[in-house]
């Protein structure tokens, strides 16, 4: 990574966690709630997504505490699927999992992902990786469930 993207790449993480989009809390009728953490580092985060009568994700927020990474991966997320069908949101976690794990990666399809290419750097990190996928596990539980609460625990990276 050359210092130019490096520097891009600390300034987009830190404004995401100092500034997270879409922080906070939604309850009601086609609400879902996942709590997710991770024990070996000790970052939380809690997703409420509500999803619309098509099933598309209508609104979708976080909190939580935890690293930089955890925090940015939350925020861009949410304002990458917000309005977006299940498939696309599922999708979308797949090629971010790729980018961050260097697994089945589709660079074909990255552009899509936008500023959370700034995350690739995580996959020479293993417990940055965790990190890093966090609150996409916890979207894909909220994207599998109806309605309710689920809580995750220890993700595997």
């Amino acid at each position: 990574m050359n210092d130019e993207l490096r520097e891009l790449y600390q300034s987009v993480i830190l404004d995401h966690s100092r500034k997270p989009r879409n922080f906070g809390e939604l309850h009601g009728e086609g609400c879902v709630h996942v709590h997710g953490d991770n024990p070996s580092c000790g970052d939380e985060i809690d997703v409420f997504v509500k999803f619309a009568g098509d099933g598309s994700v209508e609104d979708i927020k976080f909190s939580g505490q935890g690293c930089a990474i955890s925090q940015a991966s939350a925020s861009m997320m949410t304002k990458k699927v917000k309005g977006r069908s299940r498939a696309d949101a599922t999708k979308m976690g797949a090629l971010f999992r790729g980018i961050v794990t260097g697994e089945n990666r589709q660079p074909e399809n990255e552009e899509e992902l936008g500023e959370l290419t700034l995350l690739e750097g995580v996959q020479h990190f293993p417990q940055r990786v965790k990190c890093a996928m966090l609150a996409w596990r916890a979207l894909e539980q909220a994207i599998s469930q109806k309605d309710g609460t689920v809580t995750t625990e220890e993700p595997n990276a």
